[in-house]
């Protein structure tokens, strides 16, 4: 029975060809089957993040950083059918899956490990209210966004389940997407919901590299007050921080070996407590309590001095932001002909709308623009690729309060994703 399992789909049929086409028939399966081979896809994503590194280092791509460029190049790549374009049911992709449900949440475990709690006192209320207002500025988006393109009529009657979906996922995340698209059996509506899952995915992606290049865009033309030191330091055009003797550990084996139990062993341990919650009907997002682990454990002596936690959680990020990237798939938007225009013209209504209103409500608040992008990242993108930002601009103090902004959006995602599905969509109706 081993012997059959191993034999590739295909065989028998290509026996019944001629030798040459056998050959072909067979290379083929073979090069198709090697294409979703989880060592292919996971070798293809570390050279990725290996040529992104190689080029900020060493040209003057530099400026762009190693977040960005990850992005990018998988989405280039992904898209020219060199590794798989996201990760549907028909074709599934086990280690775009795996690298979601596992990689991520342990990759902020360990960056929270190095994380002091006086940072959240850094941050402050004002990021917690330009991250509401943040929202706020989504619900908006997506009514101005439905009315723009007519939803009712080119979408059809389930407009305000979509609209109430995008308002869950640009506060939330995919988390509050699908309790809407449940609630309202949009899942067995296969094009409609797939439409969806497609552009937002591409947004995603859109608004995580406008977010990153936002503090180089609008520098020159934001009005907060900066120190004459400040001026004089920008004006000598100081080098960019690469983060690379941050991101680098001298690890010991034990060191190594702790750092993965510990990773592995708060996942476990934040997905068993987050069900038992679910069955004794309190919903505790795991991401909550892996979080929660996290910020305990970061402030015992004993887990400061553990090497690993750094350099591990990094890479995990970049993984995870390059299956960000693979799942921006241009050809399935345009597989899905005039309803795929329709809700990509309508999602970027949405985004677009929210920046314009976060920019504003920061601008008055006179908050700097690291914290703007890294807000609006937790809006659009969720705790993880904020997380990602803040890194990747330098900017460590804002770790914990990309997580804990995710983790609000969390909560209140859902409830504004109905409030708009139920009350404020059907007036366009």
């Amino acid at each position: 029975m081993l012997m059959a399992w191993r034999v590739p789909p295909g065989f028998f049929i290509a026996t019944l060809l001629n030798p040459r086409e056998a050959l072909i028939f067979k290379s083929y399966l073979t090069i198709t089957m090697m294409f979703t081979t989880p060592l292919y896809v996971l070798s293809g994503l570390c050279l990725i993040i290996v040529l992104s590194e190689y080029l900020v280092r060493r040209t003057m791509l530099r400026h762009l950083g190693v977040a960005l460029l990850v992005i990018l190049l998988t989405a280039i790549v992904a898209n020219i059918g060199i590794l798989p374009a996201g990760s549907t049911e028909a074709r599934p992709v086990p280690t775009y899956e795996a690298i979601f449900a596992y990689i991520a949440p342990i990759s902020i475990f360990w960056l929270l490990l190095r994380v002091n709690l006086k940072e959240l006192f850094r941050a402050g209320i004002p990021l917690v209210v330009l991250f509401l207002i943040g929202s706020l500025g989504t619900t908006l988006g997506v009514v101005l966004g439905m009315w723009a393109v007519n939803g009712h009529e080119n979408i059809g009657e389930l407009y305000h389940a979509v609209g109430g979906m995008f308002v869950g996922t640009y506060t939330g995340g995919s988390v509050n997407f699908n309790a809407l698209a449940l609630n309202y059996d949009i899942v067995k509506e296969g094009t409609l919901y797939g439409g969806s899952v497609v552009v937002d995915n591409i947004i995603t992606t859109i608004w995580m590299i406008i977010t990153l290049a936002i503090p180089s865009l609008l520098k020159k033309f934001w009005t907060k007050s900066r120190t004459k030191e400040d001026s004089v330091e920008q004006e000598s055009g100081r080098e960019v921080d690469l983060g690379i003797e941050m991101d680098t550990e001298s690890i010991h084996p034990m060191d190594f070996a702790i750092t993965l139990a510990l990773g592995m062993g708060a996942l476990l341990v934040s997905n068993e407590l987050a069900d038992w919650a679910k069955a004794a009907g309190t919903a505790v997002p795991s991401i909550i309590i892996i979080t929660i682990l996290a910020l305990v454990l970061a402030q015992l002596p004993i887990t400061q001095r553990l090497k690993g936690p750094q350099m591990l959680g990094m890479f995990s990020v970049y993984l995870f932001l390059a299956v960000i990237g693979a799942f921006c798939d241009l050809a399935a938007l345009q597989g899905m002909g005039q309803l795929g225009g329709v809700l990509l013209v309508f999602a970027l209504i949405t985004v677009l709308v929210h920046g314009i209103v976060t920019l504003t409500a920061a601008r008055i608040m006179k908050m700097g623009l690291e914290e703007v992008a890294m807000v609006s990242q937790a809006n659009v993108g969720g705790g993880t690729s904020a997380l990602a930002l803040a890194r990747s601009l330098g900017r460590s103090d804002l770790v914990l309060p990309a997580v804990l902004l995710g983790a609000l959006g969390n909560a209140v995602g859902t409830f504004l994703g109905f409030w708009a599905a139920e009350q404020l969509l059907p007036m366009l109706g």
